[in-house]
């Protein structure tokens, strides 16, 4: 069974930073392309940072580059989201997801990826 499966999320304070994890199972990372995405309340879905599946070129939005870094440990078949200066606007679920093939920065864009997480809920506030 294809499964993603996040963990990581909490409560932290204004410029503090977290750890997110999304583990795979099913199918080998490395073969596809994987994204983070973001939904706060009252908004769509946003992609904030993802590896394609063609070159393994990463890509972030405007809204955490610099302060976000995706990576990725094949031998776990894991992906991690460390997000730093974390700010009250970063507060929502933020969701991984994957796609088997990609091109540029397609893989920011939720309507090309296919197996999704469950979400897991960051908080910052004071």
């Amino acid at each position: 069974q294809v499964q993603l499966v996040e963990s990581g999320g909490g409560l932290v304070q204004p410029g503090g930073s977290l750890r997110l994890s999304c583990a795979a199972s099913g199918f080998t990372l490395d073969d596809y392309a994987i994204g983070w995405f973001r939904q706060a309340p009252g908004q769509e879905r946003e992609g904030i940072a993802c590896i394609s599946s063609t070159d393994a070129t990463i890509y972030y939005a405007d809204s955490v580059l610099g302060r976000f870094t995706i990576s990725r440990d094949s031998a776990k078949n894991t992906v991690y989201l460390q997000m730093d200066s974390l700010e009250p606007e970063d507060t929502a679920v933020y969701y991984c997801a994957a796609v088997s093939y990609t091109f540029g920065s397609t893989c920011l864009r939720e309507e090309y990826l296919d197996v999704w997480g469950q979400g897991t809920l960051v908080t910052v506030s004071s």
